[in-house]
């Protein structure tokens, strides 16, 4: 009986510094040798994920990804886009003239970079937490040669601003956009509809998983779709209580001390 475990990276596979513990590298691999599937399932652009993937050596079969919170789901192992969701330019484009009405950090991303207007300590900051590189350029959209999957405004000081911005905005983004936090700092607009629960929902038919078989675990606000999504919900122990309170499960372990491995011990090897 094949299960699939769905992951997110910051905060739950991921330890603060952002490396990942003995335990749960083991834990995966047997897991993954007992023909389960493994899915990590994060906010982050598709090269950003990649690097974490390839470093865990999750380009087996089995091995997927939702990346850009659900805009794409990849095969690690064949690696090739499954499905991809992105947005119009228009909606871009008024979302950076609000941002930057508002003095706010305003990104997106073309397939290996992070595109921004200016070199702030908001890019600052995301370059050193994700390693992804930035080009600063003056017009995004002659920068672009695709509509881009997702748009991040930043702020590192204070979350009220984004709070503000996305509550102005709310009239606005019914029926062009979603909207939601995937931490403090940051405010992700994707296409409408598009969540980590979405991509739950493709693999478990594209792997003809039945859906209680399927087991999804995250620490942020925009995991809750995915642990909805998923026949079993988990919240790790670092996890915001809002989280905590749609899952199903909350572990024992934080993401520093082996979550991930007490999940796969309790839930998929059992």
């Amino acid at each position: 009986m094949r299960k699939i475990l769905f992951t997110d990276l910051d905060g739950t596979l991921l330890r603060d510094d952002k490396t990942v513990s003995e335990g749960n590298r083991a834990a995966i691999r047997q897991m993954l040798d007992a023909g389960h599937h493994l899915v990590v399932a994060t906010g982050r652009p598709v090269s950003s994920g990649l690097t974490v993937v390839k470093k865990l050596g999750l380009t087996l079969p089995g091995c997927y990804m939702i990346a850009f919170n659900g805009s794409v789901i990849y095969d690690c192992s064949a690696d090739c886009i499954l499905q991809e969701h992105t947005m119009p330019i228009e909606y871009v484009e008024y979302l950076f003239e609000e941002a930057n009405r508002s003095n706010i950090h305003i990104q997106t991303y073309s397939d290996s970079q992070v595109l921004a207007q200016q070199w702030d300590e908001e890019l600052d900051y995301y370059q050193k937490t994700t390693g992804m590189s930035a080009k600063i350029v003056r017009n995004i959209f002659d920068a672009l040669d695709k509509e881009p999957c997702k748009v991040l405004l930043a702020s590192l000081s204070g979350q009220e601003r984004l709070k503000k911005f996305q509550r102005e905005h709310r009239s606005w983004e019914t029926g062009r956009c979603s909207s939601f936090f995937s931490s403090r700092e940051y405010l992700e607009y994707c296409p409408e509809g598009i969540n980590k629960g979405l991509g739950v929902s493709f693999l478990r038919e594209f792997l003809n998983v039945k859906r209680e078989n399927t087991y999804a675990v995250g620490d942020e606000r925009n995991d809750i779709p995915m642990l909805r999504e998923a026949g079993t919900g988990i919240a790790v122990r670092n996890a915001y209580e809002e989280v905590k309170m749609a899952a199903d499960y909350v572990t024992e372990h934080d993401n520093e001390r082996d979550a991930i491995a007490e999940i796969i011990d309790k839930f998929i090897l059992m």
